[in-house]
Order: structure tokens, then sequence, then C-alpha cells
């Protein structure tokens, strides 16, 4: 039997807490449940669960009781003694912990969540990160990839499969929800210093600030509505918005890759 691979990466600050994945982990039982039902095998990946295992526990029960009962969720940390702490948590052969890194622990995955872990790399080391988790995917696989705020409350994560960056969500919590703009302090690492005058997410959350301005009347009946016509509004602009009304009323917004890539190279002073 051949050894697993040694873990590439580097420690996260481990911060998390029960439901702070909940928007994401949601977003994937809408969006990713077919690669999951067409797999032969449902192996998940929760990638640098932190310094509790709440985040994989619960995932594993999102999944089991919306996608599929026989789901297998594997909670992989760089940290051995998160691992050994995480231990009382597993349930096997559903949950399990174990140590591991980028590289999966050479396992084969119908699907990785890696949130909040690309957040303290450098946007350089974010094309080899994805290369190298896209690259252990099995047939079909997906890699949903993005950072939160501590409650959860915003966040925004990147679609991928073995051909690249997909689409780009943000979700917020409409409730709590001042502005849109507050949604560039949580985007991905590849996009997060290209929020600047000529690149295209600049000109997303500008696009949903003015919005959602001009929609400042229809808060009278609640921010849900405030926010539908604010996404209506940039779709109407001709963003090319990818979900439906029934996903914006969680607060969602789903745009292909393509509309918000980088395309200014980044100045090293950046």
């Amino acid at each position: 039997m051949s050894r697993p691979a040694r873990p590439i990466g580097t420690p996260t600050r481990g911060t998390t807490g029960p439901n702070r994945l909940r928007r994401m982990d949601n977003w994937i039982v809408e969006n990713c449940a077919d690669a999951l039902l067409a797999a032969a095998d449902p192996l998940v990946i929760d990638l640098g669960y932190g310094a509790t295992p709440v985040t994989a526990v619960e995932l594993r029960a999102r999944l089991a009781a919306r996608v599929r009962a026989d789901v297998r969720v594997v909670g992989l940390e760089l940290d051995p003694v998160r691992v050994a702490a995480a231990q009382p948590a597993a349930d096997p052969p559903g949950l399990i912990f174990a140590r591991g890194g980028f590289e999966l622990a050479s396992l084969r995955p119908a699907l990785v969540r890696a949130a909040n872990v690309l957040r303290q790399y450098d946007e350089s080391e974010v094309a080899g990160a994805w290369a190298t988790l896209t690259g252990q995917l099995a047939p079909g696989g997906l890699l949903v990839e993005g950072t939160c705020d501590e409650l959860g409350r915003l966040g925004a994560w990147v679609l991928l499969d073995a051909d690249g960056p997909r689409s780009l969500t943000l979700a917020a919590r409409l409730s709590t929800l001042r502005s849109p703009a507050e949604l560039a302090e949580r985007l991905p690492k590849v996009l997060i210093h290209r929020n600047v005058p000529g690149e295209r997410v600049h000109d997303l959350i500008h696009a949903l600030d003015d919005a959602w301005r001009s929609a400042a009347g229809y808060a009278t009946f609640g921010p849900r509505q405030r926010w539908l016509h604010t996404v209506a509004a940039i779709r109407t602009q001709g963003w090319p918005i990818l979900d439906r009304p029934r996903r914006w009323c969680l607060g969602e917004l789903t745009i292909p890759w393509p509309a918000i890539a980088p395309h200014r190279p980044r100045h090293p002073a950046d």
C-alpha cells in the first residue's frame, strides 16, 4: 500500500463556529448535488475545518439529509492537534478526521469545500493551490473555495472543476446587510485585491451598490425586496446573473467567472 503524500500547506488560524458555513453549505446542496449523485463514491472533503470539527459535522448532516444518505465526509487539517481533538465527533464511515492539506491526503473526492483556507496566502499562490486541489478531484468533481466573516453573515466563493473556475457567488444575511459594498471585504483571495478601478469585480460591486441605493424605497417592504430589485436592476444592465429569484431571496448572487475574472496584472506593491 502506498503512503499518503506529505501534507501541503500552512495551518490556518482555525477560527470557526456553529453555522458559520451554513450559507455555503446550502448553496452546495442546491448546486453541487448532481456531482454527488453521479459519483461512484460520494466522498466529500472539508479542507481546513479549523480548531473544532463543528462545520464538518454540519456539512455531513446537510448532505446526508438532502443529497445522499451514504455521503462520506473527511475533515482534513494540517495540525495533528486539531485532528486529535476532532476524533470524538467522528462517525465512521460517514465522518472521519485525518491529517492532510492541498494534496488531499491522496484521496479522490467528488467534492471539496475549502472555506477560509486561502485567505492567509498571497494572491500569487492561489492558482497553484487551485491546480493542486482540482488535480485530485474524481472525474466530474467540484471544488468550492471562498471566505466568510466570523458569523457567516457575509460570504463569497468560487466554484471550480478540473478545467478551472466556473462561477463566483456572493451571499449575505439580508437582515443585517447595510450595503453590498460590505461583500468586498469577503471576496476570495483571488479577487480581494482586485476591487480596484479597471477590474470587473470592482465594477460588479459598484453596480450592486448603486442599484441598492436606487432601491432604497423598497426597504419599506423589507431587505429581501430591496435585494431582489437590486439584483434585477444589474441583470437589466447586462450582468449575466446565473441563478434565479428563488436564490436571490436568500441573499445570493451567482455570476459566471469570465464576467469578473481578473485581467489587470497585479503590481507587487498592490
